[in-house]
């Protein structure tokens, strides 16, 4: 049934398709709003979806995608606009490049460069596409063939739209109605405020949180390095503690506890943050703090026996060598019991209580089911509550009885760190999220170019090795070799420059660090 229902009197312009009491669905003509009402100005109705209205020749699916990681960001980016109608619902409206964010952390990069815009999709290249496609259009205008035509980006963009962005949290998914039931996340909105989302396919993306293992504290007093929020909050912690132990009236027992630096957690995430903050301390620091540097102490902390547990021993005990020798801290073996505003317990290496007081405790202690997967009923989920696909990547449906058997759903993918692949163990990483949501895409392109059945290849992992940066022009890579010093630094770096997405990041990311080797990292506070 179709309806026009009139606007409410309010400020801000929105098209939207709602969902009335009675079940049946209308188009909404324009209605102003004022954002604390913005989603719910018409009488009588239940939560209203966001999409806008399509287009009458718009006859795609409707794909939506829940995240914008590794995963949901490379699968905006592969999915043929010709063939589905993407609608991506993110708290957030840019994909985060995690391998950078221990660097900005420290100053090497600025935060923009380890963004992408989700909304155009990491190209990166806007206003050039946009003077492009109106040199086009000139050209048209100019042909001496009148019936020579030329159809710009722009304007194919504007004919059907290729990327929609709700910026919410998935609450709940109606297996059965195709309906996602998701709680916006902007300001000025009543993030109570739910609101439904149908689609034809899903694509389940929303990976994982930070595993703080329900200690005590650690959610209020420790920084998490998962997104540029936490990079930020780091940043301006490192120099808020430099510059309130360079008070001549802080004693020197007080110096030391506000620069002993300490990362929870012995992986790849935590050693390249140590490893950053080292070369920000003895790169910079040092030349404007040279009397703190005598209290300067880094100590990481790992529950496991050595360090980067996903390398072999010889890389691992590698690292752990270079990191003595530049005085970096290790200790193995030791479980964090609780935190505190300034100082934790921990159960040491004889198996005894030892209080220790820090300036910044930075915790990465590996991954945590997302709640929104956890609270998924009907689905299969293996012991560590990630979603169990097949091998092409469909949710298993768990059966409706005793006697029932599982399914793979046909329009329901998971991909990322919330998903494993059933008789497959892969680890959750960018790699792998990529390489999921690369094939996802080819094949779905593939579906919707063909006319009758098509038979779908199975996902095939290749494993391009692991790499991890210890300072110094330092690093190590593990791949159809081990590869260490500056050579394994030299390929870490191309690597990471080569994964940019944007082009002009491309460009800015070796700017930086070309600008920070000549003039030295900016310590200002703002």
């Amino acid at each position: 049934m179709l309806c026009t229902l009139k606007p409410t009197s309010a400020t801000t312009r929105v098209l939207g398709r709602v969902k009335l009491a009675s079940g049946a669905r209308c188009y909404a003509t324009e209605a102003p709003q004022t954002s604390t009402a913005l989603l719910r100005n018409y009488e009588g109705m239940s939560p209203s979806t966001v999409l806008s209205k399509p287009n009458e020749q718009d006859s795609r699916k409707t794909v939506v995608i829940l995240g914008s990681g590794w995963g949901g960001f490379n699968m905006i980016r592969n999915l043929d606009p010709r063939y589905y109608r993407c609608v991506v619902v993110s708290p957030r409206s840019y994909f985060v490049f995690t391998p950078l964010l221990a660097s900005t952390a420290v100053g090497t990069l600025e935060f923009r460069v380890a963004t992408e815009s989700i909304r155009d999709k990491g190209k990166g290249w806007r206003k050039l596409s946009d003077s492009l496609d109106s040199f086009l259009q000139t050209i048209k205008l100019r042909s001496a063939n009148a019936d020579h035509k030329i159809t710009s980006q722009k304007a194919h963009e504007l004919r059907l739209p290729t990327l929609e962005l709700v910026q919410a949290v998935a609450r709940t998914v109606d297996l059965e109605k195709k309906e996602i039931t998701v709680a916006p996340r902007i300001e000025g909105v009543d993030p109570n405020e739910n609101f439904v989302v149908p689609y034809d396919k899903l694509v389940i993306a929303v990976g994982s949180y930070s595993q703080t293992f329900n200690i005590k504290g650690v959610k209020e007093h420790a920084f998490f390095l998962k997104d540029v929020a936490d990079a930020r909050k780091i940043r301006k912690r490192i120099l808020e503690r430099f510059e309130a132990a360079n008070l001549f009236i802080v004693p020197e027992e007080q110096k030391r506890e506000l620069l002993n630096f300490c990362i929870v957690g012995g992986g790849p995430t935590g050693i390249e943050f140590a490893a950053e903050l080292h070369d920000l301390i003895h790169d910079d620091m040092q030349f404007y703090y040279p009397s703190l540097m005598p209290f300067v102490q880094i100590t990481i902390f790992d529950v496991a026996k050595k360090i980067l547990g996903s390398f072999d021993d010889k890389l691992s005990s590698y690292a752990e060598t270079y990191f003595t020798r530049q005085h970096i801290n290790i200790r193995t073996g030791v479980s964090v019991q609780e935190v505190g505003p300034d100082s934790l317990r921990v159960k040491n290496e004889k198996g005894e209580d030892e209080v220790m007081k820090y300036g910044l405790l930075v915790w990465s202690t590996g991954l945590a089911p997302n709640p929104f997967v956890q609270s998924m009923d009907g689905v299969v989920k293996d012991k560590r509550s990630s979603l169990v696909t097949d091998d092409e990547l469909h949710v298993m449906r768990a059966p409706k009885d005793t006697n029932g058997t599982e399914t793979a759903d046909p329009d329901i993918y998971a991909i990322g760190d919330c998903a494993q692949i059933r008789g497959q163990v892969l680890p959750a990483t960018a790699q792998v999220a990529s390489q999921k949501a690369i094939y996802l895409a080819k094949e779905l392109n593939k579906e919707g170019r063909a006319a009758g059945d098509l038979v779908h290849s199975p996902f095939k992992f290749k494993n391009r090795g692991i790499m991890a940066y210890l300072g110094g022009w330092r690093a190590i890579m593990q791949g159809d070799a081990a590869i260490t010093g500056r050579t394994a630094w030299l390929l870490w770096r191309g690597a990471y420059l080569s994964m940019c997405v944007s082009f002009k990041n491309k460009i800015l990311i070796p700017t930086y660090w070309f600008a920070n080797w000549i003039f030295g990292r900016d310590i200002s506070r703002f």
